[in-house]
C-alpha cells in the first residue's frame, strides 16, 4: 500500500483540482447584473489584481534571496540540494493557492448579488460555490506539491525515508514564507481601508456601509479580496501541508524508516478531498433570513464531511498501518473532535445568536468605552475553552498512539490528529470564503442601488460570513497548535540526527532550570506579542492616510455628498497598496530572522524553549484577537438589525468604533500569529544543521 500512496495522493488532488475548475465554470455561467453592477465589479477586479502583482513583486525578492542563501548552504553540505527548490514550490503554489481565490472571489461578487435578486437560496449557492473553488484549490494544489515530491524524491532519485521527509518539510518554509506576506499585507490593506471608510464614512459623516459617496468604499471591498481571499488562501494551505509533512516526519521518526508511517496522512487526505466533495452538494437553504437556518444549511455539509472521514479513517488506517496500529484510528478522530468543538466554541463566543454577542452589542448603550472593554473581556475569557480542547486531543491522541510506551509514537499521533482535524478541509475552507464573496455583494447592492430586498439577503449571507470566518479562524489556529507541536518534536529529531553525524557527545537538554531553554522560553513567549504589535500599528499607520485622504476628498470635491460628482475611489487603492506592501515586510523578516539569532546565540535549548513559548502565547493571542474582533463585528451586525436602537443610533455608532478595533483584531494580526508559530518551526527545521555547529552557548 505504502508504494502506491503517493499516486493516490496525486489522483486526490486531481479530483479537487477539476472539482474546483468545474465548480468556476458553473459561477461563471451566472449574469453579473446590470452595467453599473459590473463596472462596479470590474474596478474591484482592477484592484485587486494590481495590488498581487505588486505584492508578488516585493515577496519574489524575498524568494530570492532566500534561494540563494539556502542554495550556498546546500552547497556547503548544510543542506541537501533539493531544498532550496522545495523551498521555491512551497512558496510558489501557496501563493497560486491565493491568487486563484481571488480570481474566483472577484468574479462571483457581482453574480452573488444579482442572484439574490431572485432568492436567497441562489445567492447562497453561487457565494458557497466560489468559496468551494477556493477550498479545493487549496487542498488540491497542497496534494499536487506534496505527492509530486514524494514521488520524485523516492522513485526517481531512491531517497531513504527520513531523506525523503527532512527535504520535503523545507517547502513547508516556503508556504509559511508565503502565507505570512499574504496574510500581513492583505490584513493591513483590507482593514486600512476598513477603518478609514468606517470612521469617516459611518462615524463621522453618518453615511450608511458601502456608500458610493464614500472614497475609500471601492478600496474596502478590494481588501475583502485581497486580506480575506487571497490571505486566507496562502495561510490554510501552509496549515493544510504544514500538518500532512509534519506527520510524515514524525511518523518516519517514530517508526524507524517506515515509509508506510509517510503514507497514512497522505492517504488520509486524499480521502478527505471524495468527503469533502459529498459534503458540498448538501449545502442549501430556503428563504428565510436567519442565522440559525443558514448555519444550518453550512453545518450539513461539513458534518456530512466530517461524519464520512470518520468512518472511512479506520479502513485506511488498518490497510496502510496493519491492525497492530489501529489505535491510530483514534487519534484521527480526537483531531476530528477538537476540530468540530474548537468551531462550536468559536461560534458561541461570535455569534449574535449566542449571549456573549448580544449582551457585548448591549454595553454600546453606555458608549464606545464600554464596548471596547467587553469585547476585550470576551476575548481572553474565549481562549479557556479552545485551551482544554486541544490539551484534551493532545492527551487522547498522545495515549492511542501508544506514547506512555513510545513518546516518538504518541508524537505521530498527536501530528496525525492535526492531519485529521485538516483532512475535510475542502469544504471548511468554502465556508469561510464565501463569506468576503456575500461581503462584496453586499457592497455591490449598495452602490448599485438594488432592491432593499437584495440589500437584506446580502446582510444574511454576510452576517453569516462573519460566523463562519471567525469559526474558520478558530479551526486554522486550534489545527496550527497541534502542528507546531509536531514541528517542535521534528526539529528535535532533526538536532539529534545532526549530532549523531557529528558524533561530538552532546545532547539535547530541555530541563526547565537550563538558562538557554529559560531564555529561549522567554523570547518566543514575547514573539507573538511583538509580532501583533507590529501589525496592527501598521494598519493604524495605513488606516491614518486613508482618513486624511478620505476627509481631503469629503471637503475638496464639491458635490459629492449630493452624488453629483463622483468620488476619486484610486487614489484610495493606491494609499492601501503602498502601505501594505512597505508595512508587511519587517513583521515578516522578523518571523524568519528571530529563530536563527537564537539559535546562533542560545544554540538548539534555546530554539526548542523559543518555539515552546511562542506556541504557547501565539496560540492564546491568535485566539484571543480573533473572538474579540469576531464578536464586536457581530455585535455590529446585531445593532443594525434593528436592535438596540437601529442603525444611525448613538449605539451604532459606539459599536461602530469597537467594530474598528476589531477588525485588525480578525482580519490581520490574529489570523497571522498562527502563521507565525509554525514558520518560527519551521525556520529553525531549516537551519537546524547551522545552528549545531555555529552557536555559542
Amino acid at each position: 500500500m505504502e508504494n502506491y500512496s503517493a499516486f493516490l495522493t496525486l489522483v486526490g488532488s486531481i479530483i479537487a483540482i477539476v472539482f474546483a475548475i468545474i465548480t468556476a465554470k458553473k459561477v461563471m455561467k451566472y449574469s453579473e447584473g446590470t452595467e453599473k453592477m459590473k463596472k462596479i465589479a470590474q474596478s474591484i477586479r482592477e484592484g485587486a489584481n494590481a495590488y498581487l502583482k505588486r505584492q508578488y513583486t516585493v515577496v519574489s525578492i524575498f524568494f530570492g534571496g532566500m534561494f540563494l542563501i539556502l542554495g550556498a548552504m546546500s552547497l556547503a553540505n548544510l543542506l541537501t540540494p533539493y531544498v532550496p527548490f522545495a523551498f521555491l514550490t512551497g512558496g510558489f503554489f501557496s501563493g497560486l493557492s491565493g491568487f486563484i481565490g481571488m480570481k474566483i472571489a472577484t468574479a462571483s461578487n457581482a453574480r452573488t448579488a444579482n442572484a439574490c435578486r431572485e432568492g436567497l437560496n441562489k445567492g447562497l449557492r453561487v457565494a458557497f460555490s466560489a468559496g468551494s473553488v477556493m477550498g479545493f484549490t487549496v487542498v488540491g494544489l497542497g496534494l499536487f506539491d506534496i505527492s509530486l515530491w514524494f514521488i520524485l524524491l523516492k522513485f526517481v532519485f531512491k531517497l531513504e525515508a527520513a531523506e525523503i521527509t527532512s527535504a520535503m518539510l523545507t517547502f513547508g518554509m516556503g508556504a509559511s514564507s508565503m502565507a505570512l506576506f499574504a496574510r500581513v499585507g492583505g490584513g493591513i490593506f483590507t482593514k486600512a481601508a476598513d477603518v478609514g471608510a468606517d470612521l469617516v464614512g459611518k462615524v463621522e459623516t453618518g453615511i450608511p456601509e458601502d456608500d458610493p459617496r464614500n472614497p475609500a468604499v471601492i478600496a474596502d471591498n478590494v481588501g475583502d479580496n485581497v486580506g480575506d481571499v487571497a490571505g486566507m488562501g496562502a495561510d490554510l494551505y501552509e496549515s493544510y501541508v504544514g500538518s500532512v509533512i509534519s506527520a510524515m516526519a514524525l511518523g518516519v521518526a517514530a517508526f524507524a524508516g517506515d515509509i508506510k508511517a509517510a503514507s497514512l496522512p497522505m492517504v488520509l487526505a486524499a480521502v478527505g478531498v471524495i468527503c469533502s466533495i459529498v459534503g458540498s452538494f448538501f449545502v442549501k437553504t430556503g428563504e428565510k433570513a436567519e442565522q440559525k437556518i443558514l448555519l444550518k444549511a453550512l453545518r450539513r455539509g461539513t458534518n456530512l464531511s466530517a461524519v464520512l472521514i470518520a468512518a472511512l479513517a479506520f479502513p485506511i488506517v488498518y490497510f496502510v498501518m496493519g491492525k497492530e496500529n489501529i489505535n491510530l484510528y483514534f487519534s484521527i478522530i480526537a483531531g476530528l473532535v477538537a476540530g468540530v468543538a474548537i468551531g462550536f466554541s468559536t461560534e458561541y463566543f461570535t455569534s449574535d445568536t449566542y449571549k456573549p454577542t448580544r449582551n457585548l452589542a448591549k454595553k454600546s448603550e453606555t458608549g464606545s468605552a464600554t464596548i471596547i472593554i467587553g469585547g476585550v473581556g470576551l476575548g481572553m475569557m474565549s481562549t479557556a475553552v479552545p485551551i482544554v480542547i486541544i490539551a484534551a486531543c493532545v492527551i487522547a491522541a498522545y495515549f492511542f498512539a501508544g506514547g506512555f510506551s513510545s513518546a516518538a509514537a504518541g508524537l505521530y499521533g498527536v501530528a496525525v490528529a492535526a492531519v485529521g482535524m485538516l483532512s475535510t478541509l475542502g469544504i471548511t475552507l468554502a465556508t469561510d470564503a464565501y463569506g468576503p464573496v456575500a461581503d462584496n455583494a453586499g457592497g455591490i447592492a449598495q452602490m448599485a442601488g438594488l432592491e432593499e430586498e437584495v440589500r437584506e439577503r446580502t446582510d444574511a449571507l454576510d452576517s453569516l460570513g462573519n460566523t463562519t470566518a471567525a469559526t474558520g479562524k478558530g479551526f486554522a489556529i486550534g489545527s496550527a497548535a497541534l502542528t507546531a507541536l509536531a514541528l517542535i518534536a521534528s526539529y528535535k529529531d532533526q538536532v539529534v540526527k545532526v549530532l549523531s553525524d557529528l558524533g561530538t557527545g552532546e545532547t539535547i537538554d530541555l530541563s526547565i532550570m537550563n538558562p538557554t531553554v529559560l531564555i529561549g522560553l522567554f523570547i518566543g513567549a514575547c514573539l507573538p506579542f511583538v509580532f501583533a504589535a507590529l501589525t496592527m500599528n501598521s494598519v493604524g499607520k495605513a488606516a491614518e492616510s486613508v482618513v486624511v485622504e478620505v476627509r481631503r476628498q469629503f471637503r475638496e470635491i464639491k458635490g459629492i455628498m449630493t452624488g453629483e460628482a463622483d468620488a476619486d475611489y484610486a487614489s484610495c487603492v493606491d494609499l492601501c497598496t503602498k502601505a501594505s506592501l512597505r508595512e508587511m515586510i519587517l513583521p515578516t523578516i522578523t518571523a524568519v530572522i528571530v529563530p536563527i539569532v537564537t539559535g546562533l546565540i542560545f544554540g538548539y535549548n534555546g530554539v526548542i524553549g523559543m518555539l515552546a513559548g511562542a506556541t504557547a502565547t501565539g496560540f492564546l493571542m491568535a485566539i484571543f484577537m480573533s473572538n474579540s474582533g469576531g464578536a464586536w463585528d457581530n455585535a455590529k451586525k446585531y445593532i443594525e438589525s434593528g436592535e438596540f436602537g437601529g442603525k444611525g443610533s448613538s449605539n451604532h455608532k459606539a459599536a461602530v468604533v469597537g467594530d474598528t478595533v476589531g477588525d485588525p483584531f480578525k482580519d490581520t494580526s490574529g489570523p497571522s500569529i498562527n502563521i507565525l508559530i509554525k514558520l518560527l518551526s519551521m525556520v529553525s527545521i531549516v537551519f537546524a544543521t547551522l545552528v549545531v555547529n555555529y552557536h555559542i552557548l
